[in-house]
């Protein structure tokens, strides 16, 4: 969010529309390549404060949605080795701060809490032809993926891992104001 949405977002409640929002990430594979996947099962509420700073978010994504476009990675990033979506069937994410263009907040995976920042930029409200007011956000962060005890990995002949170990998160929100 920045100085803008100040002045063009109303207070109040805001919920995830999941049907217009993207969860991502990306990982290098092999040390070359990029991976791509995302969440599609995701949910939360943005509560938005007459000053933009005291605004707070909370995210919840559930772990078994995870997809990349290719079945044995995905049923592998959902089993013990990375998220452990039958005992883990959640990661969550609730913010902490807003200086009006970084979101911090403590993201949970496998149990574990640990704080991540986010540049975020607000993208515009719009009214959709139904009379209902929308928001939208696209957010960019970095983590490292063993913090969280994402830690599987395999060695390569030639030097390096299969899996990077930082992982960037690429976040397109759509909001939707309620009553």
């Amino acid at each position: 969010m920045t100085a803008t949405a100040a002045t063009t977002l109303a207070t109040g409640t805001w919920t995830i529309d999941p049907t217009h929002t993207e969860v991502g990430f990306v990982a290098r594979h092999l040390m070359v390549s990029k991976v791509r996947g995302s969440f599609a099962d995701v949910s939360g509420t943005v509560e938005v404060a007459e000053q933009l700073g005291d605004s707070t978010a909370s995210v919840s994504i559930r772990t078994a949605s995870v997809s990349t476009g290719t079945a044995d990675r995905d049923a592998h990033l959902r089993g013990e080795d990375f998220f452990d979506s039958e005992a883990f069937p959640e990661m969550t994410f609730v913010s902490t701060s807003f200086d009006g263009a970084t979101l911090t907040g403590d993201l949970t995976i496998k149990g574990v809490t640990k704080p991540v920042s986010l540049d975020v930029e607000f993208t515009g409200v719009a009214t959709d032809p139904w009379g209902n007011e929308k928001a939208a956000f696209e957010a960019e962060g970095e983590l490292n993926r063993t913090d969280w005890g994402l830690t599987w990995n395999a060695a390569l002949e030639r030097g390096g891992v299969l899996v990077s170990e930082k992982i960037t998160l690429v976040i397109d929100v759509q909001l939707a104001k309620q009553a």
